[in-house]
Order: structure tokens, then C-alpha cells, then sequence
């Protein structure tokens, strides 16, 4: 089970990063070259995502907790935005119901 949600976290941190990186041309001035590394960051999640080991609407499912996750520590560690219980409380939701997808896979 590590392995999976370690393969998750990655997955989550190259879309999320792909995504983040457009944000910063559109909204912060950044040269549109990054633009590149953004495509390569898109491509890696797509990659990333093909080598889960279950049927993809569970991964996806799955995926969906811990992106929610992984998002919420990325504004707290790169935009600097302190969580709120709210924030805390609902990932640990969200993280909850894919551990149990993500269990399920074993049988």
C-alpha cells in the first residue's frame, strides 16, 4: 500500500505542478517558456496515472483523496496559507475513503 500511495503523491505532485506552472504565466508574468516544463509535468501525470494497478474509475476515485491531500499541503508549503480545521477535517475525510478504495484493492 505505500508503494501505491507514494505512486499518488507523485502523480499528484506532477499534475499539480503542471497546472501551477500555466498559473504563473497567466496571473504572474512568468516567461511563457515554462509553459514547456508545464507540458513535460502534464505528460509525467499522464504516465504516472497508467501505472496504478487497479481499474482506472477506482483509481481515479482513489487518486481524487489523495490530490485533495497533496493540494492542501502544496498551499500550505508553496503559497504559505496556513490550514484551517476545515481544511485538516476534510482531508482527513477525503484520505479516509481512499485508503478504503485503495484496500479494497486486494481482494
Amino acid at each position: 500500500m505505500t508503494k501505491t500511495l507514494l505512486l499518488f503523491v507523485a502523480t499528484a505532485l506532477s499534475e499539480i505542478i503542471g497546472c501551477f506552472l500555466p498559473y504563473l504565466w497567466l496571473r504572474k508574468s512568468a516567461s511563457i517558456w515554462i509553459l514547456l516544463p508545464a507540458a513535460g509535468s502534464l505528460a509525467l501525470f499522464v504516465w504516472l496515472l497508467s501505472l496504478h494497478p487497479a481499474a482506472s474509475g477506482r483509481v481515479y476515485a482513489a487518486y481524487g483523496g489523495i490530490y485533495i491531500a497533496t493540494a492542501l499541503v502544496w498551499l500550505r508549503v508553496v503559497d504559505g496559507i496556513k490550514l484551517s480545521i476545515y481544511d485538516w477535517l476534510g482531508a482527513a475525510i477525503v484520505l479516509i475513503g481512499a485508503l478504503i478504495i485503495i484496500s479494497g484493492w486486494r481482494n
